[in-house]
């Protein structure tokens, strides 16, 4: 099996971390094919960056989704995930629409702490997007970026700890996402200082796809995420050229 990791911003190390973090839960013989963003920011905390993240998403499984068996978008916030959806034949699951799935099935309400003060009216039209935005307490940012959190894990923890507790005493919380590649991992970290559950948004993600690869769902023939008539293009990269017009 072949699992096309895609990190839709432009920094190798961050596609790093998030391959570290979900390695263990790969099934033995499974390929991770882990790559990052071609052109873009360097980390998306913007509805700009998340914009062009989308196109660089979208080409990159142009370029290397041939001979995947699905496709897991590693970046929160999810940029391109419907697209990724209506052109795959495969398997496609972000990190945001898994987290936030795990963790309205945890608790009646949930919170989302991440880096990037941008990221929350961002999120909350997310969740809505999916028809969670009942469910969600609250968005709660702590630092510029998550980059920032991800060059200083250890630094980080009890600020992550007391934005979770927040979230639970102020907001009514059930559960709260540490959402963002930049926070893979630390979750398992932060739980023992928090009373609720806190979800990796990495884990979550990696978890969903597996489990829809279990389920194999045929590609839909019509609607909204069947592929899409064939299109001609101009100034795209070759593969994405070639993958909008396929029939």
């Amino acid at each position: 099996m072949r699992i096309l990791v895609i990190n839709p911003n432009t920094m190798p190390e961050m596609t790093a971390l998030v391959a570290r973090v979900i390695e263990p839960y790969l099934p033995p013989n499974t390929t991770m094919v882990p790559v990052t963003g071609r052109f873009g920011a360097h980390y998306i905390a913007s509805r700009s960056a998340s914009v062009v993240a989308a196109h660089a998403a979208l080409e990159a499984f142009a370029e290397h989704g041939h001979g995947c068996d699905g496709v897991y978008l590693a970046c929160f916030g999810d940029p391109g995930l419907l697209a990724l959806k209506e052109m795959a034949r495969v398997p496609v699951i972000g990190m945001a629409e898994a987290s936030s799935r795990l963790a309205a099935q945890k608790a009646e309400r949930f919170a989302i702490v991440t880096g990037g003060e941008r990221w929350g009216p961002m999120l909350r039209e997310f969740v809505g997007s999916i028809g969670l935005g009942g469910c969600l307490a609250a968005v709660e940012t702590v630092a510029p970026t998550g980059a920032d959190i991800a060059r200083d894990p250890d630094g980080s923890i009890a600020m992550l700890a007391e934005a979770c507790r927040l979230v639970a005493h102020r907001d009514g919380a059930g559960a709260v996402i540490l959402g963002g590649a930049g926070l893979a991992g630390l979750a398992a970290r932060v739980q023992p200082h928090v009373d609720i559950p806190v979800i990796c948004s990495a884990e979550a993600g990696i978890r969903m796809l597996l489990a829809a690869l279990d389920r194999p769902l045929l590609k839909p023939a019509s609607g909204d995420l069947a592929l899409p008539a064939p299109v001609a293009s101009t100034g795209l990269s070759d593969g994405l050229t070639r993958l909008l017009a396929q029939p």
